[in-house]
């Protein structure tokens, strides 16, 4: 029987009653280490340094700034900031009001920021002075106030619409005296899914699920402590980045080394300059510092280093850990789950290929896909579909009552991902459901080529999909970057895998390309190599 939860969060009358016995707010991360360690360097950019006593006074003058122009309780604040110091200025002000932040991809155009605007009912938008000929567009198309960050104090608006600066009206509005606490089940954050299929929805992440999701962190998940030195080079618009570095980075009094714009070399330079032990990234960050490697010989002290928003081959896992000396803790999570589910715990020894075990209080398991009314748990070992429950779960998708029913079933998360647990509880991600290819009746998981492919000496980056075909059904095909100057041969790629694996699951094509579409967070956007090389219809 479908579950007609529509949010964890509970009626209005339940949350009216639960307040006054329990408050919490994601806030109190920053305002905690700002008493705890008022002098350790919070934020580095650059060659610019911002303290934890610092970065919290700044946030309650950006507040006592919001508050002026009328955010309160409830509100919802979009912000389109990149990776620099006032991305945490303006996230924990919004925050500290008791308001619901917003966060922006840096990269989305105007009628997507549009969108974003006004799916989240947003009431103003916090746009970074670089950013601004989008994020003002995207604002005036939506109706909705603009105020910049990282604008000189002269005007940078060429039109003339004489958006307020952020830290002028700090300068003279009365800065919030401390955060404004929230029931535990009210919504901190909407984050936005990358909108793989039809339009994004914006999951709403509570203050107890972030709370949770940071403490889980550090007792034992990972292996943080104050002092550690971390680079931000993942987007802090995204969970990933926003969860786990900065929250769970300002929880344990860590410093963190802001990356503004990735790029492998940038990456490996900030990571080497600033002594990082500890490195966070997806996949794609990982081939580029592997990359960057190739050309210098300089190395970071990492202690470690975790991987998630998809699947770390095997053979670039292993070539990062043997380059950077430093093991790969890969885990596993989604937006929807705030975001991590399983990981392999600092701590104890990786199992490579897996995404590890579950975080402490979140159950994951194998459900047979599909039973789509009902969650029907399958016996370890066979192949089924990943879902989850625990204190890391959304409260909902904003505004989709549907969409909630449908993804949270029985308290339990659908993933939508394939994977397999073993008796020793470690889970595998076989691949996405839509993703799998059906050949002649036969299953083919992606990841198991693009693993092969992956072992080329050539082969940066690889991507396996399927396209329609009249005979087969479905045909294997794959895209790939090489390393510069190589001279191997789609044939030759071909061969090399069709000595590999079974007959029906080799790529009978394989495209080079000079890079793979990438989504928000780094996911390799199948779906757009499926509409560039499939076939048009007879």
């Amino acid at each position: 029987m479908t579950s007609t939860l529509t949010s964890p969060s509970g009626t209005a009358s339940e949350r009216g009653h639960r307040r006054g016995h329990a408050t919490a707010s994601v806030a109190a991360i920053l305002a905690e280490s700002a008493q705890r360690y008022p002098d350790d360097v919070a934020i580095v950019v650059g060659e610019e340094r911002t303290t934890y006593s610092q970065l919290w006074s700044q946030t309650l003058g950006y507040a006592g700034a919001l508050r002026s122009k009328g955010v309160g309780e409830g509100s919802r604040v979009a912000m389109l900031v990149p990776n620099v110091a006032d991305f945490a200025r303006v996230y924990y002000a919004v925050l500290a009001l008791g308001a619901v932040v917003v966060p922006v991809h840096a990269l989305l155009k105007r009628h997507e920021i549009e969108y974003v605007l006004r799916d989240s009912e947003a009431t103003m938008l916090v746009c970074a002075a670089p950013l601004l000929a989008e994020g003002a567009a995207g604002a005036q198309l939506a109706e909705v106030d603009v105020v910049t960050v990282l604008a000189p104090p002269e005007s940078v608006d060429p039109h003339g619409t004489g958006h307020d600066r952020l830290e002028a009206l700090a300068e003279s509005a009365e800065p919030l005296a401390t955060y404004v606490p929230r029931d535990p089940f009210d919504t901190a954050t909407i984050l936005y899914t990358s909108g793989t299929t039809g339009q994004p929805k914006g999951a709403e992440g509570s203050h107890l699920a972030l709370i949770e999701q940071v403490n889980t962190n550090l007792m034992g998940t990972f292996d943080m402590k104050r002092g550690d030195v971390l680079l931000g080079a993942l987007p802090l618009f995204h969970t990933f980045g926003q969860t786990c570095t900065m929250n769970t980075g300002f929880r344990a009094g860590a410093t963190i080394v802001m990356v503004p714009r990735f790029t492998g070399d940038a990456a490996l330079a900030a990571l080497v300059e600033h002594g990082c032990e500890i490195f966070m990234g997806v996949p794609t960050m990982y081939m580029a510092l592997l990359d960057a490697a190739g050309r210098s010989d300089a190395r970071p002290p990492l202690r470690y280093a975790i991987s998630g928003g998809a699947s770390l081959h095997l053979a670039v896992l292993q070539r990062f850990e043997q380059v950077f000396g430093a093991p790969v803790h890969e885990g596993y999570g989604l937006t929807e789950t705030s975001p991590v589910a399983t990981f392999n715990h600092v701590g104890r020894p990786p199992r490579p290929g897996t995404i590890g075990t579950p975080i402490w209080g979140v159950d994951v398991e194998i459900a047979d896909p599909a039973s789509a009314d009902s969650i029907v748990l399958l016996p370890r070992g066979e192949i089924g579909e990943l879902v989850i429950r625990g204190h890391n779960l959304m409260n909902g998708y904003l505004n989709r009552p549907d969409d909630t029913a449908e993804a949270i079933v029985d308290g339990w998360f659908r993933t939508g991902d394939l994977g397999t647990k073993d008796d020793d509880g470690y889970l595998t991600v076989v691949d996405r459901t839509k993703d799998m290819i059906i050949r002649n009746g036969y299953n083919v998981y992606p990841r198991q080529v693009e693993e092969v492919l992956a072992q080329h000496d050539d082969v940066t980056m690889a991507a396996v999909f399927g396209v329609p075909h009249e005979t087969h059904g479905q045909e294997v095909e794959a895209a790939v970057v090489l390393r510069p100057g190589s001279t191997v041969t789609p044939e030759e790629l071909v061969a090399f895998v069709s000595d590999e694996i079974a007959a029906y699951k080799f790529p009978r094509v394989v495209h080079v390309v000079d890079a793979l579409p990438l989504g928000p967070s780094g996911k390799i956007l199948k779906r757009e190599l499926v509409e560039r090389f499939a076939a048009p219809p007879a």
